[in-house]
């Protein structure tokens, strides 16, 4: 049976992609360095917050997600972040190829929440690995890959960082009801104000003056 090894080596930004994609680099190793025709790899990745540390400025951000501190110790479970595919190549021994993983700003997402949290360091990642591989030293066998195997990553947060700042300098995304953005149109409308960021700034400003006054 085909055996391979994973490891996941580094993580970069993809400059080019139509929205925010995280290049994962592969490094996928036939234990007796047999000849494989290709892969199908599939790959779950998942956040594992319980494997770092947190400043308290980076605990009361994750509050929505993970509740109060005193609570992590039920509450901080895996948060799942993508799922992604794609083909390996054939290649003899060891192939090094890219994971392209889409990414998200949506405040609504979980992950993305974790990553807008986090001030620095670095995120621990596991990556789960499924597929099909196609061996054989003459013609060739189709074979799954064991649901057992798998890869961490201690990714730094400034890769994530870096992207969102390239797709999205100085903005974020907030989804809100169909009719509560009505509602936010019509004083918007109401009060002339020439921009979305105006009109929040000014629904908080009145909130704050009515919780002074």
């Amino acid at each position: 049976m085909t055996d391979l090894h994973f490891a996941c080596v580094s993580a970069r930004s993809e400059p080019y992609a139509a929205g925010p994609t995280l290049l994962f680099g592969l490094r996928v190793e036939e234990a007796d360095h047999q000849p494989v025709h290709a892969v199908v790899l599939r790959c779950q990745i998942r956040i594992e917050p319980q494997a770092r540390r947190y400043e308290p400025e980076e605990q009361e951000r994750l509050g929505d997600l993970f509740g109060a501190p005193e609570r992590w110790g039920g509450t901080l479970k895996p948060v799942q972040f993508a799922h992604s595919s794609v083909t390996v190549p054939g290649f003899e021994g060891v192939a090094d190829i890219d994971l392209p993983v889409p990414c998200t700003y949506d405040t609504e997402v979980a992950s993305g929440t974790y990553f807008r949290a986090l001030s620095g360091g670095e995120v621990p990642l596991l990556m789960l690995f499924s597929g099909t591989v196609f061996s054989g030293p003459q013609g060739f066998h189709a074979e799954p890959i064991p649901w057992r195997k798998e890869a961490r990553y201690r990714m730094p947060v400034g890769v994530w960082q870096r992207m969102m700042a390239d797709y999205f300098p100085n903005s974020g995304w907030l989804r809100l009801r169909a009719d509560c953005l009505e509602e936010l149109r019509r004083f918007r409308s109401a009060r002339a104000l020439p921009s979305w960021e105006l009109t929040v700034q000014t629904l908080l400003s009145e909130a704050e003056e009515g919780k002074l006054s």
